[in-house]
């Protein structure tokens, strides 16, 4: 037993030591910007060594990479958004209407984590080419999410009979962006919950009946 709570008690100070380095990178990506941050900033911002944020990460660019995926998720476990409970919860309604409302609240979700963080990887993404091959042109995977909310939501009652998953899928991606979000939220002054009313204003009439 006492080796067991040894165990946990590592693996808990691991945890706290990873998750201490994770907002120290975001705070001063955000605020001073990728390229002029460097690692020895991100240690003394968490209080530890240098030496542990190689050991936990690597290097800066996969710190980078995790401190994304991390923060799209909400926590560290390696769940793919699809399978997610909130996006399975949101496929399991009965009516498009319902499922749209659920998918909305939860793209919101991720918008309120990622919205400090979008402008700062567009901008390393620009500026570092090994950066940029982090995510590698080709499918998009928060495209991919949203159709696979489409394709379901176009075959519940409630749905528009002549509205096609494609069309309700390019409408989910381009009304759910990162962009829009920062727009209305950051821009001008809405509350992410404005903008989620809004957003389902008017999407309700674009996609159900």
């Amino acid at each position: 037993m006492t080796d067991v709570k040894r165990v946990n008690k590592r693996t808990q100070k691991a945890a706290e030591t990873r998750r201490r380095i994770l907002e120290a990178a975001r705070d001063l990506f955000v605020e001073h910007g990728y390229g002029a941050t460097n690692l020895q900033d991100v240690a003394a911002a968490a209080g530890v060594a240098v030496q542990t944020i190689y050991f936990v990460f690597g290097n800066k660019r996969t710190l980078l990479k995790e401190l994304v995926d991390v923060t799209i998720a909400g926590d560290d476990e390696p769940v793919a958004t699809m399978n997610r409970p909130w996006f399975r919860d949101a496929l399991a309604t009965d009516t498009a209407v319902t499922h749209l409302a659920a998918h909305i609240r939860g793209t919101r979700e991720i918008l309120e984590r990622v919205a400090r963080i979008t402008k700062m990887v567009a901008t390393a993404a620009t500026t570092d080419a090994e950066v940029a091959q982090l995510w590698p042109a080709g499918g998009d995977p928060r495209f991919e999410v949203h159709a696979v909310a489409a394709k379901s939501m176009v075959t519940k009652p409630g749905a528009r009979a002549e509205v096609s998953a494609e069309h309700a899928a390019d409408l989910l991606y381009a009304l759910l962006s990162t962009e829009l979000y920062l727009l209305f939220v950051h821009e001008r002054g809405w509350s992410p919950e404005r903008w989620e009313q809004w957003t389902y204003d008017t999407l309700l009439p674009q996609l159900c009946s």
